[in-house]
């Protein structure tokens, strides 16, 4: 189990020290970087590269949001396998539901407690 950790952390580290070295040393906004690292794990799971990432590193590889793009197109390719072309266009929402309809009710909980602060 110490062994899957040290892993997880390590790939995860390397995937977020990506970003943070495009922060720092690009004119990208976060905005586009976050967007970029969506569509690469979706790009790196289409050329099956992210697969053997998963299997090694896990939620290392799974949590940062290369693994979001990456559930999209696992969703998307399955989808096609069971129900044809309609499965471009609902396997992604269908595999990525559980984390986005999690997303949306603990921001909505967040905003409920906090207040909101002006900057």
């Amino acid at each position: 189990m110490l062994i899957d950790i040290v892993k997880a952390f390590l790939v995860g580290g390397i995937i977020c020290a990506v970003g943070q070295v495009l922060i720092d040393y690009t004119k990208l906004t976060p905005a586009r970087i976050l967007t970029g690292f969506v569509v690469l794990g979706v790009i790196l799971s289409a050329l099956g590269l992210y697969k053997p990432v998963v299997d090694f590193a896990g939620a290392g590889a799974t949590v940062p949001l290369t693994g979001f793009g990456h559930l999209l197109a696992e969703g998307v390719r399955k989808a096609v396998d069971e129900d044809g072309f309609i499965g471009v266009l609902t396997g992604g929402l269908k595999s990525a539901s559980g984390g986005i309809t999690a997303s949306l009710v603990f921001g909505f909980i967040a905003a409920l407690v906090f207040r909101q602060k002006d900057k």
